[in-house]
């Protein structure tokens, strides 16, 4: 089947120049052949997302085009053909191409774009749609994915990433697209003279920014804290320093190596501020002034890392969970005035530190799938009914979003919000780190972990599935020494009751996703990753003591990974 494909790709005279060099040069490696042909890109946890090449499997300027054909269908189908399109595109290789390709095309059906006229911020992206009251919006990024790879995150008239079903219309026209290579396109020039192509800049910046204000818990705070902060060449130098600054922060050190932007992330190895080594260049610019706190966001920002100094003077990379759980905790104390429908939205694979920190403040938490989207679904519900209201929502992948004037996480938001929270704690004459041990010791040492398995290509799909349908059937009773309580499978939306021998209804979409609850407050999860070829292992536990903690986990992961090492 994927010969067919790529003889059609082959045969197309009108193949652009450079997707046809580049197949040339595959012509004689067929494994590549086959992962670049044998299916069509998917929407995963947003829209499209892959590796930049030639092939149906690839991000290039014909993929982009049956996206958008598909989305130009479904919003005319809609009625809200005179709304527009918001776009917004990061630093990588093609983006702003693909960008105008998108335009191109929303135009030939007579739907107006909004451009930005240089890279800017996904939040600010979902902000815009908003703002604009567009139809939709498109950012393209890969978020934090290496060079090679490219996506297609479409947004919803809400300024929220599409839920499932949404996504799954939209994916139905996509579908009928039936050759990407003749899908119809306009030129620019004749868009713009007809207003179908409109640029935007500044009038959005001004706008977000004063939005922004709203952030801040304590204006008249003492901010006299020192920050070093890097882009890791991405797109949110600009607004995070306005931001920063409009916030009352005057010592902000910018990590220059890192503020250009550059499609190879060339100082980095990963462009992500999960990953510690992202920190490398901050941690060295931290010593030599003596700051007291570091900040990274991915290169289209909307995920915001953190790093603190221990007593040594040596720098700490605190994970999502950890951050998520300073600034939960400094909003519920320092706000005035708390509603007492207040609601703090988490992900089923976020610690439960938060959920504990909430109903301390008797302020409810609920969990929804893994993916912002879900976040940004729940928010607009309850904007609806009024049933509760939004005071913050996280994921343990560094994603944060204190305003909903954003629908998306948003590390513009977070980095102001943890600078006024490092502020804070230097005021008491504390460190973050210090104020996160107050939190262990007032509600338990909650600890996690993430472990991925890149597996690519069919072949790795296919084993990751595998993997999946193992522990699925798998009848567990322990992990680790511990019992297991239940199993939750997303898929099917069943919870199993260990004890009572019973099946309960999860009331949540269904997911490709299997979490195993614990006694004693442990837990771990397995779910393939939506936007890169790997599968995902989540670990939390909690004890009375940090060194409790890491042999409880050490123990479940211990579980865990001997079954895996006979599978893989």
């Amino acid at each position: 089947m994927w010969k067919k494909e790529f003889d059609r790709w082959k045969q197309y005279k009108g193949l652009n120049d450079d997707l046809a060099s580049q197949l040339e040069e595959l012509s004689d490696q067929e494994e590549l052949l086959e992962d670049a042909f044998y299916k069509n890109l998917e929407f995963g946890t947003g829209g499209l997302r892959g590796k930049l090449g030639p092939g149906t499997n690839r991000m290039n300027v014909y993929t982009i085009r049956k996206a958008s054909e598909g989305l130009a269908q479904y919003i005319n189908q809609q009625g809200l053909t005179n709304q527009g399109i918001a776009i917004a595109y990061d630093s990588r290789y093609k983006s702003k191409e693909f960008a105008v390709e998108t335009a191109r095309v929303l135009g030939y059906h007579g739907i107006p774009s909004y451009v930005f006229t240089s890279l800017r911020p996904t939040p600010e992206l979902s902000f815009a749609v908003r703002q604009l009251n567009a139809a939709a919006g498109i950012v393209i990024t890969a978020s934090h994915n290496p060079p090679e790879y490219n996506g297609f995150k479409v947004y919803n008239e809400d300024g929220g990433q599409v839920p499932p079903k949404q996504a799954k219309d939209i994916i139905t026209f996509v579908n009928q697209v039936e050759d990407e290579l003749q899908v119809n396109v306009a030129s620019q020039e004749d868009l713009e003279n007809k207003n179908l192509l409109r640029w935007i800049d500044e009038e959005i910046d001004n706008s977000y920014l004063k939005e922004l204000r709203n952030v801040t818990v304590q204006p008249e705070l003492n901010k006299d804290i020192s920050i070093v902060f890097s882009p890791l060449h991405g797109t949110a130098r600009s607004l995070v320093e306005k931001g920063l600054k409009q916030s009352g922060f005057s010592s902000v050190h910018i990590v220059e190596e890192q503020a250009t932007p550059d499609p190879e992330f060339s100082t980095v190895s990963s462009p992500n501020p999960e990953e510690h080594q992202a920190f490398e260049v901050s941690i060295e610019h931290g010593k030599s002034i003596g700051a007291d706190l570091l900040m990274a966001t991915d290169p289209d920002a909307d995920r915001l890392g953190i790093a603190v100094p221990d007593e040594s003077g040596e720098y700490k990379v605190l994970t999502g969970n950890q951050t998520g759980a300073l600034m939960l905790d400094y909003l519920l104390s320092q706000s005035e005035n708390l509603p007492e429908n207040g609601l703090l939205i988490k992900t089923i694979v976020t610690s439960e530190f938060g959920g504990v920190i909430a109903n301390a403040y008797n302020i409810q938490s609920i969990d929804t799938l893994t993916g912002f989207k879900f976040i940004g679904e729940k928010i607009r519900e309850f904007e609806q009914t009024g049933e509760y209201q939004f005071l913050f929502g996280y994921e343990e992948s560094y994603g944060y979003l204190v305003k909903d004037f954003a629908r998306d996480k948003d590390a513009i938001q977070a980095a102001i919000l943890a600078a006024e929270v490092g502020a804070y704690w230097k005021n008491q004459g504390k460190t973050l780190l210090d104020a996160l041990n107050n939190l262990y010791e007032k509600y338990g040492y909650f600890l996690e972990e993430l472990q991925s398995m890149k597996l690519e290509g069919k072949s790795g799909a296919d084993t990751i599935q595998n993997i999946m349908n193992d522990f699925r059937n798998a009848d567990m009773k322990e992990a680790g020494g511990k019992k297991v309580i239940a199993v939750e499978d997303y898929e099917t939306s069943v919870r199993y009751l260990a004890q009572e021998n019973k099946n309960v209804s999860i009331d949540l979409p269904s997911s490709n996703v299997l979490k195993f609850i614990l006694e004693d407050d442990c837990w771990f999860c397995l779910r393939p990753s939506g936007t890169e070829p790997k599968i995902k292992f989540y670990y939390g536990v909690k004890s009375r003591s940090h060194n409790e903690s890491k042999e409880i986990l050490s123990a479940i992961k211990g579980t865990v990974n001997d079954r895996l090492h006979v599978l893989i």
